[in-house]
């Protein structure tokens, strides 16, 4: 069966990662993009690199036929997908890759994104869309929020711990680094290569980053407990890629079961043998997730990194992961292309 897909938000950089995604898909069809500013221009124009493709122009949300759409991908800004996505019809599928639904109580949605949520009751049947915790709730669900990159990351290395037991949850500290795609493509100074390239910077230090709220919610409701990590993000002058690197206390004889054990059976986490620890080079362009354990030479002390790209697994590849659950087709369909190297 083929299913009819709508990319909302395609002139944007995770837009243009699904279209490339979908493109292979033998069960999905591209049925309309969206692009408001871009309206009436061909998806080759704005993105070079997908020059060969036959694919509709560009157009406005609100001009797409819907009538025989079966699902739609929500590439839009933060606070734009909720009025968006309430006017779809209800027969229509959602993942929406947007921060939007991811907080489940909307007085914390309010106070880290600095609005109300003005689709309270869209919120209530949101399904997290971290794929290998949420299989089950995403494979029946109408509405799907993606996951932050940052939180995808630093989640696929420390919910099997907690959920475990086998770490200290007050001495948990995240210290990642990410390409700058992660800021999206809309203009801005600190971006130009002049004020990135040859230097490396902290950003929303000291608990200001929002990702903070998906950890604090997802983390607490695991442990049964108030869980709060320190988090420090930092931006490197590369255009794909995050690196986690995070400090825990505990065996790390325990703490390698463990991770082992939680995804032996996952296609898209590889847990690297002890000792050895992922680069952001080795999962470029792909839907994979590298970890590796290291031991501190201070005893019960350890160290855990996580390597994904954050256009892929972080965003557009975690999302057709779930509409790929969502629609009965094979989880991994679409999905099984080798990193780009070098």
């Amino acid at each position: 069966m083929i299913h009819k897909v709508v990319i909302l938000g395609a002139s944007g950089y995770t837009g243009a990662e699904l279209v490339r995604l979908i493109v292979s898909h033998p069960n999905m069809k591209i049925h309309a993009l969206s692009a408001n500013r871009k309206a009436g221009l061909e998806i080759g124009f704005v993105f070079p690199h997908l020059r060969h493709l036959s694919l509709p122009k560009l157009e406005k949300i609100e001009t797409i036929d819907m009538s025989s759409v079966d699902l739609v991908f929500c590439a839009l800004p933060h606070s734009t997908s909720q009025a968006v996505i309430r006017m779809l019809p209800e027969h229509v599928k959602v993942v929406d890759l947007s921060a939007d639904f991811r907080i489940k109580n909307t007085e914390v949605y309010a106070k880290w994104y600095g609005k109300d949520h003005d689709a309270a009751d869209l919120q209530k049947i949101a399904v997290y869309g971290l794929t290998e915790f949420y299989r089950d709730e995403i494979a029946k669900a109408r509405l799907v929020a993606g996951t932050g990159c940052n939180a995808a990351t630093g989640q696929y290395v420390l919910r099997p711990l907690i959920s475990a037991g086998v770490i200290d949850l007050d001495h948990i500290i995240i210290d990642l680094k990410t390409g700058v795609s992660g800021a999206g493509r809309s203009a801005k100074e600190n971006l130009l290569h002049a004020e990135l390239s040859e230097g490396f910077q902290a950003y929303a230090v000291g608990g200001q980053h929002r990702h903070l709220a998906e950890f604090d919610q997802e983390f607490s409701f695991l442990a049964g407990r108030e869980v709060k990590v320190q988090f420090t993000p930092h931006l490197l002058p590369t255009n794909r890629g995050i690196l986690a690197t995070v400090y825990v206390q505990g065996s790390v004889e325990k703490i390698f079961n463990t991770l082992q054990e939680a995804y032996s059976e996952e296609t898209f986490i590889k847990v690297l043998p002890m000792g050895e620890h992922p680069s952001t080079r080795h999962v470029r362009g792909s839907n994979f997730c590298h970890i590796g354990v290291v031991a501190d030479r201070i005893s019960n002390r350890v160290t855990v990194l996580a390597a994904l790209d954050n256009l892929t697994k972080g965003s557009s590849g975690q999302a057709l992961q779930n509409a790929n659950l969502m629609l009965g087709c094979e989880e991994a369909m679409g999905l099984m292309m080798a990193p780009l190297f070098p």
